[in-house]
């Protein structure tokens, strides 16, 4: 099963900037939809942006939508999340996830427990 490793978490002020990328131990053509979710302290694991094999795009929450960018790149076997104009509310633990193929492809973000690998995460904290 193909293992995901974040990394380019840390420490930034408010209105900084910082790139996540998510590393695959195998081609990621094998999976249909990556995504990253990131979890606050005694909050649950929300979805922030996920790109899909099946319609080329990515979709973001409304909460980052025109500040993070995610970059799926095959030929390296990786996910970036560029963050820009970054919040201390964007703070929390940032995880990579993916959905392999399953019979049919999802145009958009899957649900939470319909990802099937995830990572370890990386720390984001964002100062005010």
């Amino acid at each position: 099963q193909v293992q995901l490793v974040e990394s380019g978490g840390g420490l930034v002020q408010a209105g900084g900037s910082l790139r996540l990328s998510c590393a695959a131990s195998e081609g990621i053509d094998s999976l249909n939809v990556m995504g990253w979710y990131r979890q606050a302290p005694g909050a649950e694991r929300e979805g922030v942006a996920c790109s899909s094999a099946t319609s080329g795009s990515s979709n973001y929450a409304d909460s980052v939508l025109g500040r993070f960018t995610l970059v799926r790149d095959t030929d390296n076997n990786m996910v970036t999340l560029e963050m820009n104009s970054l919040k201390p509310e964007d703070s929390g633990v940032y995880y990579c996830a993916a959905r392999p193929w399953h019979g049919f492809g999802y145009e958009g973000c899957p649900l939470r427990d319909e990802y099937d690998i995830w990572g370890q995460g990386t720390q984001v904290t964002v100062s005010s």
